[in-house]
């Protein structure tokens, strides 16, 4: 929706129009998308149309001013829930599986099927994989460089959860917030980023 909002007024302002122009497009192009595309599966079509505020505020064709991104990451920030039982670590080799999977949310999937965390696709999690993204930073020895404190894994948590609580308009999906990533799921990514027997942390 974003790239199509900008696309959009891009259009507008190379033909000499205003933004009003440029949200008519918008809501006439959501329009077009509600008409041709039908929800199957966990693929639903309201994830595409029905943003948050968060969402909204990081489509806007501008960048957003420094005052208003940072209290949407404190926003952001009050919405993370953290494990009920107070443990934050689950099984590294199952995390790993997770991190692998590119699986989920696609209408070829059956609705209630775990999703993967697909973590390859942007970041370097371990040494031995060596088809992984750049988009996002390295993590290889994330937790051999950082320890395990409490604020490590609160911080951790956190990012893994909703990481525009760090950063307002991130690309990162937010695991626990949209609920890509089971808490169990979530826990085993943890294991997986700080265990020190985890092939991270060699």
């Amino acid at each position: 929706m974003k790239q199509l909002k900008t696309i959009m007024a891009i259009a507008v302002l190379l033909c000499g129009g205003s933004a009003a122009a440029a949200d008519k497009y918008a809501q006439e192009a959501a329009a077009l998308l509600k008409a041709d595309f039908k929800s199957k599966g966990p693929a639903t079509l309201e994830r595409v149309t029905e943003q948050d505020e968060a969402q909204k505020a990081c489509s806007s064709a501008t960048p957003l001013p420094a005052k208003k991104a940072k209290a949407l990451e404190e926003a952001q920030l009050k919405t993370v829930k953290y494990p009920a039982d107070g443990s934050y670590l689950g099984d590294w080799k199952a995390g790993e599986k997770i991190a692998q999977s590119g699986r989920g949310m696609q209408s070829s999937d059956k609705v209630g099927d775990p999703n993967g965390g697909n973590c390859y696709a942007c970041h370097q999690v371990s040494k031995e994989e060596i088809s992984f993204g750049n988009i996002g930073p390295s993590l290889y020895q994330y937790g051999k460089l950082r320890g395990d404190s409490e604020a490590i894994l609160k911080y951790t948590w956190a990012k893994l959860y909703n990481a525009q609580a760090f950063n307002a308009c991130s690309r990162m999906p937010r695991f626990g917030h949209n609920g890509v990533l089971t808490e169990q799921q979530m826990k085993d990514v943890m294991a997986l980023l700080l265990d020190p027997q985890s092939p991270v942390n060699k």
